[in-house]
């Protein structure tokens, strides 16, 4: 009776009642459609790596006029959409960014939507996507977005912490490769002026060496002295840091109120740009490993 009260007091009051709970409306002779859904949940007590790679971003980088060999607004771009992932999934315990890939890494215990691999995939893929439009006027103030780009995911799990440790490393190694070569390849085209195919012929079956050869005895570039940006990618960690703020307060006695500046700890996501590699980072950060995390 005093359901139906309420019903009838929401129609005169101009809306309509919502629908039944859930409860009442889970039976219908369509939902065998259900039993189709496969079972997508991942293996317990694993580290859950989600990288998302950026989708024809060689075409993508060409059109909006990217920086060779590497253009800081991108970068951190791409670096504040992984923040704001992080931010929104909590669970996620360290991230590892370079080029136009980043890989989210969450805890081996996360109990996130009962680990179900879809969610995970679709969740970092779209917030990430929707926070590179949302944030592009923010780093590319004089150039307009002509199109949206696409990121695609994978999910791969990895049961031990060297086994995440040496995924983690594989990925800066690969930075470290990739720019490297870049680096030298662009010095070629820009400053030399050879071609494109030109100058890929020109490092083809080269080694590292070489290639720091090349740097510094034509273009007096010593590697090491490029940005860690560049060299080593970003990493992303929770850490607690000291806030100062101003607030408004009325003292007692006081008619106006008063500014004073209130220093507070907040968890934030912090990049840094440095070794993964060796151990001095995970004896650093333990927290990240942590079997209670």
């Amino acid at each position: 009776m005093l359901r139906c009260c309420r019903a009838a007091a929401a129609i005169a009051a101009g809306c309509a009642p919502g629908p039944p709970r859930r409860l009442a409306m889970a039976k219908s002779k369509f939902e065998y459609v259900r039993d189709f859904e496969a079972d997508d949940t991942v293996l317990p007590n694993c580290w859950i790596v989600v990288r998302l790679d950026g989708r024809n971003f060689h075409r993508f980088s060409e059109q909006h006029e990217f920086k060779k060999p590497n253009d800081d607004r991108a970068l951190q771009l791409m670096t504040k959409c992984a923040q704001t992932v992080m931010q929104e999934l909590e669970d996620i315990a360290i991230a590892y960014g370079q080029s136009d890939e980043y890989s989210f890494v969450f805890k081996k215990k996360s109990r996130w939507f009962k680990r179900r691999a879809s969610k995970f995939m679709t969740h970092v893929v779209s917030q990430f996507s929707s926070s590179y439009v949302f944030y592009w006027k923010d780093y590319f103030k004089d150039q307009e977005l002509l199109y949206p780009p696409g990121f695609d995911g994978r999910i791969v799990l990895y049961p031990s912490n060297q086994n995440l440790k040496d995924y983690l490393s594989w990925r800066q190694a690969d930075c470290h490769i990739n720019n490297l070569y870049n680096t030298v390849f662009w010095m070629l085209v820009q400053r030399s002026g050879l071609t494109p195919v030109q100058a890929q012929e020109r490092l083809r079956g080269t080694l590292a060496g070489d290639k720091n050869e090349i740097l510094f005895s034509e273009f007096n570039i010593n590697y090491n002295n490029e940005p860690l940006m560049y060299r080593k990618g970003t990493v992303l960690i929770w850490q607690k840091v000291n806030e100062v703020i101003t607030k408004k307060i009325k003292l007692p006695k006081e008619e106006e109120e008063r500014e004073v500046e209130v220093t507070r700890t907040k968890t934030k996501v912090v990049p840094l740009h440095c070794d993964i590699i060796g151990d001095q980072f995970w004896e650093e950060y333990p927290e990240i490993l942590a079997e209670d995390s």
